[in-house]
């Protein structure tokens, strides 16, 4: 063997990544939620590798996942947004408002269409403010840096000024299942039904992915490499509905729905299944139709023209500034759906929702691969950046670390990951060049 060649084991890894064309950061990334959860396990006594822990954690990242998703384009196209949280803050707050203090004068409480309502209006006011802030940074040319921190500080502020720092609760009942919760999950049957759905999907994308490939003439991955990627998205699939499907109801709450319903209740008790929760049932709609748009349409393909090269980009007849006001208006589109899921969450509207969001979201997103450079960067790496997140704030509070330690700890790991991106687009560059 010359000095130069690779060992046999790390040339066979490498031709099987070609092989099936897996993303290798992607897999570093699943090997580290997997080391995180099983330190956490043992370190927390067996508390968080749970299906209760595990169904809360899903729960919890939706909205962070919601907002990533958003700002993947955003850092593509080689700006940032710093005002995720306080939008999220500020549109929370008016869809506390319009639902509990403001539709019920002409609807009447509970009344169908308030939550439809307040959820619209959050949704206008989140693309008004991300659509504001796009014409500044792309009509005006103010670093998107400084116009969203401005953000940051203006949308908090009028948070606590839409109710003089009040809370403003408790939210409508409807509304409350965006948020999770015992009435904001599917079941075990449907949830079932979802995952037939996406054994479906996947296997139809294999075989149109490999149509297409075929069609243009394109080299084909072999066939065990293909039907070892599905089989894995499948078994993804499979070991979510498994931990879901086993995290049932409260005793109580079941004999209380199965009276509702008119079942009869077994001695030994009755097994209801939470099933998936729709907080993450958004999130993960909000993924798909973000790499849809990122990776199948004309607007995708320009915001990551315009962060590999924006004048190239500009001089080929993309009009950037629609483009940046586009991506901008999404990005508050996608606040505006966290802001619902976290209100709903917390079935209540408070001036504090969505302190330092801003951190965690860039933060998953970077984990994620998406480069602060422009032009690289996935919705799925964001999403599992997200959870990665997610898992290390949820354990430091099953060990009992203190808030100021945890906020160290995710800074830290956001530092290391901009050193780790810098590193891999050296070395990828470096391989280019080779």
């Amino acid at each position: 063997m010359s000095q130069g060649s690779p060992a046999p084991g790390r040339r066979d890894l490498a031709s099987l990544f070609r092989a099936t064309e897996i993303d290798a950061r992607l897999v570093g990334m699943l090997g580290a939620l997997a080391l995180i959860w099983i330190g956490v396990d043992l370190m927390s006594g067996g508390a968080f590798l749970t299906p209760r822990n595990l169904w809360n954690l899903s729960v919890q990242t939706a909205s962070v996942a919601v907002m990533a998703a958003g700002m993947v384009l955003v850092i593509v196209a080689r700006h940032i947004d710093l005002s995720v949280g306080s939008i999220l803050g500020v549109v929370g707050m008016i869809m506390g408002v319009t639902q509990a203090e403001f539709l019920p004068r002409y609807l009447g409480y509970e009344h169908p269409l308030i939550w439809l309502v307040a959820l619209a209006v959050g949704l206008v006011v989140g693309a008004a403010i991300g659509l504001l802030q796009g014409l500044i940074v792309a009509y005006l040319g103010v670093p998107a840096f400084i116009v969203t921190l401005g953000g940051l500080l203006v949308w908090r502020g009028c948070a606590w000024w839409i109710t003089s720092g009040r809370t403003v609760a408790p939210m409508d009942d409807a509304f409350r299942r965006m948020g999770g919760g015992i009435e904001g999950s599917i079941g075990a049957g449907w949830t079932w039904a979802v995952a037939l759905l996406a054994f479906a999907a996947i296997v139809w994308r294999t075989l149109h992915a490999r149509r297409r490939r075929q069609k243009v003439g394109f080299a084909l991955r072999p066939v065990w490499a293909e039907m070892t990627v599905a089989g894995l998205a499948c078994l993804g699939v499979l070991a979510v509905v498994l931990v879901v499907n086993s995290y049932n109801l409260p005793p109580r709450v079941a004999e209380r729905l199965a009276a509702a319903r008119g079942l009869v209740v077994p001695p030994e008790g009755l097994a209801i299944a939470h099933g998936l929760a729709v907080p993450v049932l958004i999130a993960i709609g909000v993924a798909i139709v973000v790499t849809f748009l990122a990776q199948r349409t004309r607007f995708g393909r320009y915001v990551f023209a315009i962060g590999g090269n924006p004048e190239a980009a500009e001089l080929s007849g993309v009009d950037t500034r629609r483009v940046t006001v586009l991506v901008f208006v999404l990005m508050g589109t996608l606040c505006a759906t966290a802001a619902a899921i976290s209100t709903a969450r917390l079935n209540a509207a408070t001036n504090a929702q969505g302190t330092l969001d801003e951190l965690y979201v860039i933060a998953a997103t970077v984990i994620g691969g998406t480069s602060l450079g422009g032009g690289l960067g996935t919705v799925a790496g964001a999403v599992l950046g997200a959870l990665i997140m997610q898992s290390l704030q949820s354990g430091m509070v099953l060990m009992g670390l203190d808030t100021p330690l945890q906020n160290i700890v995710v800074g830290v790991v956001l530092v290391v990951a901009v050193w780790l991106d810098r590193l891999y687009r050296a070395r990828a560059l470096k391989g280019s060049a080779g």
